[in-house]
């Protein structure tokens, strides 16, 4: 369902963007238009930016009803697609930006892996950054943004429904932390 037309023609312009694509081994054979990458089943890049403030509360957001996939969705990640021409790192520092209105900030780079749900096959990159000042959410992908502690995120995904691609990324990453957390998720 999209709820307006700006959401709809945002949509559309994320469905033509050039993604990279890439092979099982994330390998870069080329650039494909996102809706072609999905609809063909092929494998993408993927970037995953846990958002943290200074008490160590996890930015959680509600994804649009009018996202590809996932929609209305939580997050635990801002995060997207990485376009043909960007590093897993720049892509994570222009998504950070547009999503949550957040920059300039150092991202911390944590793990590289794949993951593979129905209609989404990435190589995946997660990353963190601490942040304490405003959000500034972007209408057309985020509904609403809280910060809130990572029990209450390991308690709320039995709850409502999250995001399984950013949810590996964050189980991930409490684990390589030794996170007592990660071992009820």
């Amino acid at each position: 369902m999209v709820d307006n037309s700006r959401e709809a023609a945002h949509r559309a312009a994320s469905d033509a963007e050039q993604i990279a694509w890439v092979d099982e081994q994330d390998n870069l054979l080329g650039s494909l238009v996102r809706a072609d990458l999905r609809a063909r089943g092929l494998i993408g890049r993927g970037t995953y930016i846990m958002l943290f403030n200074s008490a160590g509360d996890l930015c959680v957001h509600q994804r649009t009803y009018s996202k590809a996939i996932y929609p209305g969705f939580w997050d635990v990640a801002a995060g997207g697609m990485v376009l043909a021409t960007e590093t897993y790192a720049e892509s994570a520092a222009r998504e950070l930006a547009e999503e949550l209105g957040v920059s300039g900030v150092p991202l911390t780079a944590h793990d590289h892996f794949f993951f593979e749900d129905t209609g989404n096959r990435l190589w995946c990159s997660a990353f963190s950054a601490v942040w304490d000042g405003p959000l500034v959410l972007q209408p057309e992908e985020v509904l609403q943004a809280r910060f809130i502690p990572i029990e209450q995120v390991m308690q709320e995904i039995h709850e409502k429904p999250y995001c399984p691609d950013s949810l590996a990324a964050l189980k991930r990453y409490l684990r390589s932390i030794g996170a007592d957390v990660a071992k009820d998720a």
